[in-house]
């Protein structure tokens, strides 16, 4: 396969950085290319960086990249990888759209690394495709197109159609591209330079399980707490996950009390109250269909607690975070503490 390849012209990449990308994400997807042809002795790809009017574009960690070329200069582009993080929806402007959909309408592959997927979404572009994204946008997303067959793959391949969960699953998705292209001889040993010891398949899982996130060793506790993140908008009751426990209303409280720190109800709570810190942020969604997407039936008193927990209205955190004031300090524990400061 390599001997074909010495016959042909490199695999071009094009990525498109709007600002504040992931640099991590766009490192993962450049470096297994460079270091390809490295090993081969030969240009087997290369690569391209464009940005929205061609200037250099800063990355969430403040470093700036130096772009090749605007959009306006890119007539033609075989593939090109949208490369966002915080607020993409902020730079799905109309010559991007335009742009992206005249590219579509060329036959060029058009793919996403993090939450430039909502990019390609804005642009309609994803519509009846398989996709994904960051774990943590996930939910908003799904709120917001219902057109997308959503996974929390690593990574998704869907006829012209590249996206990736971002960080370092762009390394597994730039080896399943060497390999699909050239061996997976060659994905191997550049998996090896990378010191990335093992080659993730797409539905390895985005996040921790939750037994290392959480620090917890009781299989039923860990059942539960699996339950109750996977229904936030449909509450289940309490005899409901002690009976996924296969244990009793009182062992559920002591479990909880003595792993967690916290009760059952005000765990759950905490749960709901995160994810609609999420939509809030990365949503357009009013305040009233938060509460109801994060299983509150009551407004004033999805309100109450919010500010208990966050510190602020739900309407003034929004307001906060949008300015950027709130990215360094929202974590919250998942065992229930305060956010960090």
């Amino acid at each position: 396969m390599l001997d074909q390849a010495n016959r042909e012209p490199p695999e071009k990449f094009g990525f498109l950085l709007v600002p504040e990308f992931s640099m991590i994400g766009f490192f993962s997807a450049v470096e297994p290319l460079r270091v390809a042809n490295r090993l081969c002795g030969r240009q087997l790809f290369s690569w391209h960086i464009f940005s929205l009017d061609g200037e250099p574009v800063p990355a969430s960690n403040g470093m700036t990249i130096v772009a090749d070329a605007p959009i306006s200069a890119v007539e033609r582009f075989p593939t090109v990888i949208v490369c966002a993080s915080f607020e993409p929806e902020r730079h799905a402007s109309k010559p991007l759209v335009a742009w992206l959909r005249r590219l579509d309408r060329q036959g060029a592959r058009l793919g996403a690394l993090d939450t430039g997927t909502r990019i390609l979404a804005e642009a309609g572009l994803l519509d009846g495709y398989r996709a994904t994204l960051h774990w943590e946008a996930v939910p908003a997303f799904v709120e917001q197109f219902p057109e997308v067959a959503v996974t929390q793959e690593l990574f998704e391949i869907d006829r012209k159609r590249i996206t990736c969960s971002g960080g370092t699953a762009a390394i597994d998705l730039m080896l399943h591209l060497i390999a699909a292209r050239h061996g997976q001889g060659l994905a191997v040993a550049v998996s090896e330079q990378l010191l990335h010891a093992r080659m993730h398949s797409p539905d390895d899982h985005q996040r921790i399980a939750v037994g290392q996130r959480l620090g917890l060793r009781h299989p039923k506790l860990i059942r539960i707490v699996e339950a109750m993140e996977d229904n936030l908008e449909e509450r289940l009751g309490l005899d409901g996950l002690a009976a996924i426990g296969g244990i009793s209303r009182r062992q559920l409280e002591r479990l909880f009390r003595s792993h967690l720190g916290d009760t059952p109800t005000g765990y759950y709570l905490k749960l709901r109250l995160r994810r609609a810190r999420q939509f809030l942020e990365q949503t357009e969604m009013s305040v009233l269909d938060v509460s109801l997407a994060c299983g509150f039936v009551s407004a004033p008193y999805f309100s109450r607690a919010y500010r208990a927990l966050f510190g602020r209205a739900p309407r003034d955190d929004r307001r906060n975070l949008r300015l950027g004031a709130g990215r360094t300090g929202w974590f919250m524990p998942e065992a229930g503490g305060q956010a960090l400061q």
